[in-house]
C-alpha cells in the first residue's frame, strides 16, 4: 500500500503503523449493540468513527471483512456480573418477550445506522445463534485449567494468567473502580477479577432464554460471545478490534484473557477505541437527562447527517461535548457546503494532476491517526482551489466514499425567506456576466447553455431593459 495508515493502539498505548497479518486483507471486529433499548447518539458516535476506519481502510486499498455481534442475551445491568440481564429488563419494561425486544431494537439500530450512512458490517451475528460455540470454548477452557465451576456458574480463573490487565499499568484496585456500575461481591469467585462464562439456573431463575449445557440449564456470560463470534467468522487471528473506551475494562480485557487462553497464542494486535460523547453534565447515557436518539434529532428538524458531520469534525480519541447550539452551527455549515458543491459544473475535463494531489492530501490526513477534521479541511481547501469544477466534483464524490455525507447527492435546502447565501449569489452573478459576454460575442449557444445550467439549479433568468434579473424557484 502506498499510504500507510497509523492509529492509536490501546494495547501498546501509542500511535502505530498498521500492518495486517495477511497482505491486503483486514480482519476487523466491532462490538455491537445490546438490543434492549434505542441507541443514543453517544453510542452512535462510536459506530460512526468505526465506520470511518473501515471506509478509510477500503479507500486506501485494503480488502476488509468486518464482523459485528448483536448482544441479545447475557449482558447484565452491571459489567461486574451482577444485576439482571439487560434484555430481560427491557422485556419487563415493555411487556414483551425477550426476542420481540431483540428484533424491534435490532431493526431500530440499523435504521439509525442507515440514516447516519454507517455501513452494515459484512457479518452480523446475534449471540443467540452461537450457543454451541460458547459451550465448546468453555469446555476447552475448563480442560486447559483456565475455568472452574462454583455455585452453579462457570468462571474464568484470571490467576492462571501471567498478565490479566493488558491494557493498563494501573493496579487491580484502580481498575476495579473503573467498572461502569458498582462492583458487586460474588462469593463464588476465587479471585475478584474472575468473570462468568456461563450462568446456570441457580441464578436469575426469571431469565427467559436458557439452554441445556454440560453444567445445567443456563445461558452465556456477555464476554464469551465476542470471542466466539469473531473466531467463527474471522478465525483465530484478528487484525483490529473496535469499541468504545468503556469497553476496555472489563469487557475487552476479558475477551483477550479467554481468547488467548483458548487459542494458546496472541489473538488481536490492534485495538481501536472511541471516546465518549458528553453533555455539559458529563458522559451521555440512557439513564440520565434527555434520552438523545436519532429520532429525537429528526423531531427537532436536524438532518442525521449533520450529527455525522459534527462527529467527523472532532478526533475519535477526544471526548466530544454535545449541545444544540453547536449542532445548529454544524447544520448551517453543512447546508452551505452542500449548496457549494451543488453549484459545481460536473461536466468537463478532469485535471488529473490536481485530482491526484488533493486525493493524496485527503488520504494523508486520514492515515495520520484518522484525522477526520483535517480530511474535511482538505475538502474545503479543494473547493476554494483554482481548479475546474469537474475536478472539484469528482474529488467531492471520491472523498464521500469515506466521509459519507451525501456531498454530491443531498438535496439543497431552500432558504425560508426564498433567498440565497452570498456564495451562491456570487456564482449566479458570475454566470450572468459570462452569459452577457457570450451574447456580445454572438455565441448564443453558450448563452442558452448558461441559462439552462442556472435553470437546473432553480434559478430563472429574465432579460429586461434594465439588464438581466434572476429569481429562485
Amino acid at each position: 500500500m502506498e499510504n500507510k495508515l497509523s492509529f492509536y493502539n490501546t494495547l501498546t498505548r501509542q500511535v502505530e503503523r498498521f500492518v495486517p497479518r495477511e497482505d491486503g486483507k483486514v480482519a476487523m471486529y466491532t462490538c455491537g449493540p445490546t438490543v434492549y433499548h434505542y441507541a443514543h447518539i453517544g453510542n452512535l458516535r462510536c459506530y460512526i468513527m468505526e465506520d470511518l476506519l473501515e471506509k478509510t481502510l477500503r479507500y486506501i486499498g485494503y480488502d476488509v471483512k468486518r464482523v459485528m455481534n448483536i448482544t441479545d442475551v447475557g449482558h447484565l445491568t452491571s459489567d461486574a456480573d451482577t444485576g439482571e440481564d439487560k434484555m430481560l429488563s427491557g422485556a419487563r419494561r415493555e411487556h414483551k418477550t425477550v426476542m420481540e425486544i431483540a428484533k424491534f431494537y435490532t431493526d431500530a439500530f440499523f435504521d439509525d445506522c442507515a440514516k447516519l450512512n454507517i455501513k452494515t458490517p459484512d457479518v452480523v451475528e446475534p449471540a443467540t445463534n452461537c450457543i454451541d460455540e460458547f459451550i465448546h470454548m468453555i469446555e476447552v477452557l475448563i480442560q486447559k485449567g483456565y475455568a472452574y465451576e462454583s455455585g452453579g456458574n462457570i468462571y474464568f480463573d484470571t490467576s492462571k494468567l501471567d498478565e490479566y490487565y493488558v491494557f493498563s499499568s494501573q493496579s487491580e484496585k484502580e481498575l476495579l473502580v473503573g467498572v461502569r456500575d458498582d462492583v458487586g461481591e460474588d462469593t463464588n469467585k476465587r479471585n475478584k477479577s474472575d468473570f462468568v462464562l456461563w450462568f446456570t439456573k441457580s441464578k436469575f431463575d426469571a431469565q427467559e432464554l436458557k439452554w441445556e449445557s454440560p453444567w445445567g440449564l443456563g445461558y452465556p456470560g456477555w464476554h464469551i460471545e465476542c470471542s466466539c463470534i469473531s473466531m467463527k467468522h474471522l478465525g483465530e487471528y484478528m487484525d483490529i478490534h473496535c469499541g468504545g473506551v468503556d469497553n476496555i475494562f472489563p469487557h475487552h480485557t476479558n475477551e483477550i484473557a479467554q481468547s488467548e487462553a483458548y487459542t494458546g497464542h496472541k489473538w488481536c494486535r490492534y485495538w481501536f477505541h472511541v471516546h465518549h460523547l458528553n453533555d455539559k453534565s458529563g458522559k451521555m447515557s440512557k439513564s440520565k437527562g434527555e434520552f438523545l436518539t436519532v429520532s429525537l434529532l429528526e423531531k427537532k428538524n436536524y438532518d442525521p447527517l449533520v450529527y455525522r458531520f459534527f462527529c467527523l469534525q472532532s478526533h475519535y480519541r477526544k471526548p466530544l461535548e454535545f449541545s444544540y447550539d453547536v449542532l445548529d452551527n454544524m447544520g448551517a455549515a453543512y447546508d452551505k457546503l452542500i449548496k457549494r458543491i451543488n453549484t459545481l459544473d460536473k461536466d468537463g475535463a478532469i485535471d488529473e494532476a490536481a485530482y491526484a494531489e488533493y486525493r493524496k492530501r485527503f488520504e494523508d490526513a486520514l492515515c495520520d491517526d484518522l484525522n477526520s477534521a483535517m480530511a474535511i479541511t482538505v475538502l474545503y481547501d479543494m473547493l476554494k482551489a483554482d481548479i475546474s469544477d469537474a475536478t472539484k466534483y469528482a474529488l467531492a464524490k471520491s472523498f464521500d466514499e469515506v466521509l459519507s455525507l451525501d456531498l454530491t447527492t443531498a438535496k439543497v435546502k431552500k432558504d425560508e425567506d426564498g433567498g440565497v447565501d452570498s456564495e451562491l449569489e456570487e456564482y449566479i452573478t458570475g454566470k450572468i456576466e459570462e452569459r452577457r459576454n457570450a451574447k456580445k460575442e454572438k455565441d448564443f449557444a453558450r448563452a442558452d447553455a448558461i441559462r439552462n445550467e442556472l435553470l437546473e439549479k432553480g434559478i430563472v433568468l429574465e432579460d429586461t431593459r434594465e439588464g438581466t434579473k434572476w429569481k429562485k424557484i
